[in-house]
């Protein structure tokens, strides 16, 4: 296994993409101490300030892999952080659907997974994973945008761990496990880490908004909510929120 290390870059996973253009191998990882456009779902900032966080992007070859969605891949993805940071450190972590690792009700980590086809093999895909975890707490804490949501693994504390520990620990699972990886496991694993089924939730899609109650997540690792009437919907998308009423 490969790791680049950069002090700057825009995005790892746009880096990352570059690369994989370029014929970069399986496993090979992006990382930097900061990034000045870092990136989450729907073209989102993920707030990546210097020295207080894990930024790093995966390239992952289809041919290798048995998952061959984004979504799965993001799954997987979630419990092997939440594997790797609980083998190093005593905290327990759940998982917030899709892409979110949560610690004491906020967001610690982020993952954004996209897809990449070769121009020249188009059967043949990379994936791309990008991953943030927030290791500790700026002093002047987080932007007024999302202070109310993202913690840190660490808080103000100086931590046990480096960022280089953490990647090295989850890139040993996502792109080199150690034994095979098999789809129903994953998400046996993914689905023990949810902590919104059985909840209501406020769900919010392209043009609508509804609330339900998030019952499962099914073979593809798409979330399963029932609506009010009764009508179940199997969701691939969506920004996901606890209803409190």
């Amino acid at each position: 296994m490969r790791i680049i290390t950069y002090e700057c870059l825009e995005s790892t996973n746009i880096t990352a993409k570059e690369m994989a253009l370029s014929g970069a191998e399986h496993g090979l990882v992006i990382t930097a101490n900061r990034q000045t456009a870092g990136r989450g779902r729907y073209g989102r900032s993920f707030f990546s300030p210097e020295n207080h966080g894990l930024y790093m992007s995966v390239i992952l070859h289809s041919e290798q892999i048995c998952m061959k969605t984004p979504t799965l891949i993001t799954a997987f993805t979630a419990v092997s952080v939440c594997e790797a940071i609980e083998a190093i450190t005593n905290i327990k972590l759940q998982v917030k659907w899709v892409n979110d690792v949560i610690y004491g009700g906020k967001k610690v980590c982020g993952i954004l997974t996209e897809t990449v086809t070769l121009l020249d093999t188009p059967s043949s895909q990379r994936f791309i994973v990008g991953i943030g975890i927030n290791i500790s707490t700026p002093k002047a804490g987080y932007p007024d945008d999302i202070k109310n949501s993202a913690g840190s693994l660490f808080g103000f504390e100086t931590p046990p761990v480096t960022a280089q520990q953490l990647a090295l620990e989850i890139c040993m699972r996502i792109a080199h496990p150690k034994n095979p990886v098999h789809e129903p496991d994953i998400l046996e694993k993914y689905k023990k880490r949810m902590f919104l089924l059985g909840k209501k939730v406020s769900i919010s899609t392209t043009g609508d908004t509804y609330d339900a109650i998030a019952e499962d997540i099914d073979d593809s690792g798409r979330l399963v909510v029932r609506k009010d009437s009764g009508e179940l919907l199997s969701l691939f998308e969506g920004d996901i929120n606890l209803n409190y009423s």
